[in-house]
């Protein structure tokens, strides 16, 4: 699955069911990576003088098999092709329904499998990701897979594995647009990606993927000062604060913990982590998926806070029943009650608890227009 750009809320998966509407349980589908590595093993069997497989069933990387059919099949003197429809199961991928096809050749003798980026797979251009500047953009885990698919087919055949195995997903350029391949560096398409050859629906694997190969890429052009920011406001309104380069951004969403806790073992000297009152909100009560169907504001937790503050009772009494917390902000704002400061020093601390000693952790709220509400400063 590839990383859903999350600047449009209809790109974001909105719940994580277990059903969906009707009750039934989500079905699971296959990644990228999984797709390639079937087409090209059925495209193998062709190349080595075996006829084409189909279905084609493929070994998965934690155990058991998965089987798929041909959309498409050709070959002439030195190639061989299959086509499988990526199949995510109900998952909102953006690759769900694409064609990933793989064209395979011989190689060079003693080369091993190789691979190359067709129409639609992009290009690595920056470094601090798995693979090297220059390199296809599919991934170590797929690679292995590939590489032992095709390795077995060839066994099979009595042949060395000495092939080129070229990747293409017709339409992927523009269908990388909607990830955060560019902001990465990978350029022209997409990225074939897969630790487990399953996508599990609204796991969300894909995202947190990309925050973590964001802040490799942060890591490996040596910046010192990175924002994860909850959504594309608060991004526009660190950008404007700071005026940090694309590569210094990272877009974290919803997942506070996945975030903090690999910069704990990957570390920057400097994070702003910036977003709205109501999702810090749940950062300061303790929460690190600030999802709105896995976290919720606790409001008895927030009456207490504004307890302390010495505000008056009868506000006091009302807040469990409000209906948001920015209604509740609002309110006590006109008080003269500085609420938003004191969320924001504690989802501070927070934070600078998950990211560990390591990283000088900044908390900054912003309200619907992207002007600061709050600021916590690192230590």
């Amino acid at each position: 699955m590839d990383p859903a750009k999350p600047s449009t809320n209809e790109r974001r998966p909105q719940v994580s069911p277990a059903v969906n509407h009707e009750g039934r349980p989500l079905r699971r589908g296959f990644t990228t990576g999984a797709t390639a590595t079937a087409a090209a093993a059925s495209a193998a069997s062709a190349l080595f003088g075996m006829g084409f497989v189909d279905p084609v069933t493929i070994r998965l990387p934690r155990g058991g098999g998965a089987t798929f059919r041909l959309a498409e099949s050709s070959e002439g003197v030195g190639w061989a092709m299959a086509a499988i429809v990526k199949d995510a199961g109900d998952d909102p991928d953006v690759t769900h329904g694409a064609l990933v096809r793989v064209t395979l050749r011989p190689g060079a003798a003693g080369a091993g499998v190789t691979f190359r980026a067709g129409e639609g797979v992009g290009t690595v251009t920056k470094p601090g990701l798995q693979l090297a500047p220059g390199e296809p953009a599919i991934n170590p885990v797929p690679r292995a897979m590939l590489a032992e698919a095709v390795g077995a087919v060839a066994g099979a055949a009595g042949a060395a594995p000495d092939v080129a195995v070229e990747i293409a997903i017709p339409g992927g350029e523009a269908l990388a647009l909607k990830t955060l391949n560019g902001r990465l560096g990978i350029v022209g398409g997409l990225s074939i990606l897969g630790t487990t050859g399953i996508v599990i629906p609204f796991s969300c694997s894909s995202w947190i993927h990309s925050i973590h190969r964001g802040i490799d890429v942060a890591r490996a052009e040596g910046l010192e000062h990175v924002a994860a920011c909850t959504g594309s406001t608060s991004e526009a309104a660190v950008r404007r604060l700071y005026g940090l380069p694309d590569s210094a951004l990272i877009d974290m969403g919803d997942f506070a913990g996945g975030t903090l806790k690999y910069l704990r073992r990957h570390p920057v000297p400097r994070l702003t982590l910036a977003g709205g009152f109501g999702k810090l909100v749940k950062l300061a009560q303790g929460h690190l998926d600030l999802h709105s169907g896995r976290s919720q504001v606790d409001l008895d937790a927030l009456a207490a806070t504004l307890e302390g503050m010495g505000a008056p009772g009868d506000f006091v009494a009302r807040v469990p029943e409000a209906a948001t917390a920015a209604g509740v902000l609002a309110e006590a704002e006109a008080l003269g009650l500085p609420l938003a400061d004191t969320v924001a020093e504690r989802a501070r601390a927070v934070a600078a608890e998950a990211a560990g000693p390591g990283v000088a952790v900044e908390l900054v709220i912003f309200d619907r227009k992207g002007e600061v509400l709050a600021r916590a400063p690192g230590r």
